[in-house]
């Protein structure tokens, strides 16, 4: 799956699965608390009862004054009487703060519930009782929400994934046939392009045309068309292709591209400085190191300006191709190596050429480090020393 496949699938899943997930969640909410008070609203009613059996009881006491009746209790229940001005009478539960509630209140722990007693038996005005909260109903309904909450996310993203495959099906056709179209035209493209070059150094060679601009002309264009093919062969064999790692002097391999770079550099008048360490072994595949440094080359002198400098360092820890040329957007330096991606429309391409020096680089673990202000020009580094 490409980049922008990934992207797509990503942003749709974070959609429609964060979307989801706050529906589900708000409405796992409403049912947990309307269930959670229906629970303390059953133990509640028991609390209920309990007063009037204690209300009948305290009625019993106040007409007979009987000593033998005790104070009825409860072994899961405190209750306690108090006067018409809120004082304590008698019982296990002593709180008095709660009869300045409503009839019914709770804490993290307990319920309490306030009965008024009509007439005043012994006394006694208000009834509080108190129990503490049975908690294993309200965590076995925790409990249950937390399953339906998981096997809903499971589902859910199983069922975002297909969606999401089948929301970036018509892309990945279309990325398909455009793959198609440009293996086609690769293919097309490789014996005219071959047989310009053959012809054209058969011309320098024995007519001694060196001189000719007409040639040159043709020899730059028809370089370019090669290393389009190039690029686009590689692209398409990049994930299918044995490496065949071998060191290479990528010093005299620099100078040896240098050479084939020369006719278009010398088109665009600019000044070349390269600064080259000697004897600098990479352990590479040779495919891989030509498309590395021709990209990197080509760029820099298909976007630098007229008469520009061409900078080229290369050292025992990294190598570095300066430009001075249009520059790239801050905003586009994040994605600027991606396939396609074109910071300057101003200047033929594709869009290829920092996508593979990316591909190549990551690869091998170096690290590459673009550096650019607009319209001053680019600073590419690929590192290679740890």
């Amino acid at each position: 799956m490409l980049k922008s496949e990934k992207k797509s699938l990503i942003r749709f899943l974070l959609i429609y699965l964060g979307s989801t997930l706050l529906l589900f969640s708000l409405a796992s909410w409403l049912f947990y608390n309307t269930q959670k008070h229906d629970i303390l609203e059953k133990q509640l009613n028991s609390l209920k009862f309990e007063s009037q059996h204690i209300s009948q009881t305290l009625r019993i006491l106040h007409q007979t004054f009987s000593p033998t009746l005790p104070y009825p209790r409860h072994p899961l229940m405190e209750s306690a009487i108090f006067d018409k001005d809120k004082k304590y009478i008698f019982g296990s539960e002593n709180a008095p703060k709660i009869l300045d509630n409503k009839s019914f209140a709770k804490d993290t722990a307990r319920l309490y519930f306030v009965a008024d007693v009509e007439p005043y038996y012994l006394g006694a005005c208000f009834l509080l009782i108190s129990k503490n909260i049975d908690k294993k109903p309200i965590e076995e309904l925790q409990y249950i929400i937390l399953l339906f909450m998981l096997g809903a996310g499971v589902f859910f993203t199983l069922l975002g994934l297909f969606l999401g495959h089948l929301f970036i099906s018509p892309m990945r056709d279309s990325i398909k046939r455009m793959n198609h179209f440009i293996q086609d035209t690769t293919h097309e493209l490789n014996t005219p392009i071959s047989t310009i070059l053959t012809n054209i150094e058969m011309l320098e060679t024995f007519g001694k045309c060196e001189e000719n601009q007409e040639l040159q002309r043709i020899e730059i264009a028809s370089k370019t068309l090669s290393r389009i093919y190039d690029d686009l062969t590689y692209l398409n064999l990049n994930h299918n292709y044995h490496r065949r790692l071998e060191w290479i002097n990528v010093s005299a391999f620099i100078e040896e591209r240098m050479v084939y770079f020369a006719t278009m550099a010398e088109n665009k008048g600019l000044e070349i400085e390269i600064t080259l360490e000697k004897n600098i072994y990479l352990e590479i595949d040779k495919n891989d190191i030509t498309r590395l440094i021709d990209n990197l080359i080509s760029n820099a002198i298909k976007y630098n300006k007229a008469k520009g400098l061409l900078k080229l360092t290369l050292t025992e820890d990294y190598l570095s191709v300066t430009d001075t040329g249009v520059g790239i957007a801050k905003k586009d330096l994040k994605c600027i190596s991606q396939r396609f991606k074109r910071a300057n429309k101003s200047e033929g391409g594709f869009g290829i050429g920092l996508d593979i020096v990316s591909q190549v680089v990551k690869f091998y673990g170096f690290v590459l480090d673009i550096q650019s202000t607009l319209n001053q020009g680019t600073e590419v580094y690929v590192k290679w020393s740890k």
